[in-house]
This record gives C-alpha cells, sequence and structure tokens, in this order.
C-alpha cells in the first residue's frame, strides 16, 4: 500500500484503465516484465488533442504527458491485480508527441510522464527513455506512452 499512500500524498486519483480501442490487451505479464500498451492522455473522460506547435503548446504536451502516466499507472494496477507494490522498476517509457517538424523540444514534453514516475515510485520510478515527435497519433491525441516495468511475482 506504499504506492497508494504516495498516489494519495499527491492528489493523483487513478482513473479506469481505458479499453483497448483495436485489437490488442492493454498489458501482458512474461518472466517477470509488464509491457503496458501505448496509452493516450485522457482528462475527465476525454482524450486531450492537438499538434505540439501548432494548436497546443510545450506546456499542453506537458499535460498531455502526465496524464499519459496517470494512466499507465492505472493500467499497472489493474496487470497487477490492484497491487502497485508489486512494481520494482519502471524500466522504460516510449513515448510518442504529435508536433510540428520543427518542435524539437520532446524531452521536456516527455518530462510529464517521467516527473511523474519518479514522484509516485522514487528511484525505481527512474528509467530509460525514447521521446519522439509524430505528425499524428490514434483519435488526434497529443501524446501517447507506452512502457515497461519489472514486477515481484504475486505472492
Amino acid at each position: 500500500m506504499m504506492i497508494e499512500a504516495k498516489l494519495a500524498e499527491l492528489g493523483i486519483i487513478l482513473p479506469q484503465p481505458a479499453a483497448p480501442v483495436a485489437s490488442y490487451v492493454p498489458a501482458v505479464e512474461a518472466n517477470g516484465m509488464l509491457f503496458i500498451s501505448g496509452q493516450l492522455p485522457f482528462v475527465d473522460g476525454k482524450v486531450l488533442t492537438g499538434r505540439v506547435g501548432d494548436t497546443c503548446s510545450l506546456e499542453d504536451a506537458k499535460v498531455a504527458a502526465k496524464a499519459c502516466g496517470i494512466m499507465l499507472i492505472a493500467q499497472m494496477k489493474a496487470a497487477l491485480g490492484g497491487d502497485l507494490d508489486r512494481v520494482e522498476r519502471i524500466v522504460k517509457l516510449g513515448v510518442f508527441i504529435a508536433s510540428e517538424p520543427d518542435f524539437t523540444d520532446q524531452p521536456e514534453a516527455a518530462n510529464g510522464a517521467s516527473d511523474l514516475m519518479e514522484a509516485v515510485f522514487g528511484d525505481a520510478g527512474k528509467h530509460a527513455r525514447a521521446a519522439v515527435s509524430v505528425p499524428v497519433l490514434p483519435r488526434n491525441a497529443t501524446v501517447e506512452i507506452d512502457c515497461v516495468v519489472q514486477v515481484r511475482a504475486a505472492e
């Protein structure tokens, strides 16, 4: 319950995990690793949309990345039977940012999720990462993030 207490301390209420929108599953656990499919930035049940450098700002992208991170944690909780304390390490985030060709602040945008993982999981939240721009994302989302998590076996 340590992670749940940390979420409460940070004022984070996890949403219902988003259902897949196509032919895939939200998460797969294999050999001590949890692979979470790309998550979109839901806030109040709606996807944050737009392209950075066109219809939204770097700050908007950071907010969207944090929203993706919150959804990733919600997916972790669901996949781990409600026990977030099984998370040993956030291994890697793959951050995709819908943006104009001249946008070059992908690392700063991705920090919206990276800073969240460290705030919630402490040193175990420090991870490897890719942060890349793409011309468009599903549902016109501003950001999409997938992740790999090392987990403890269920007791």
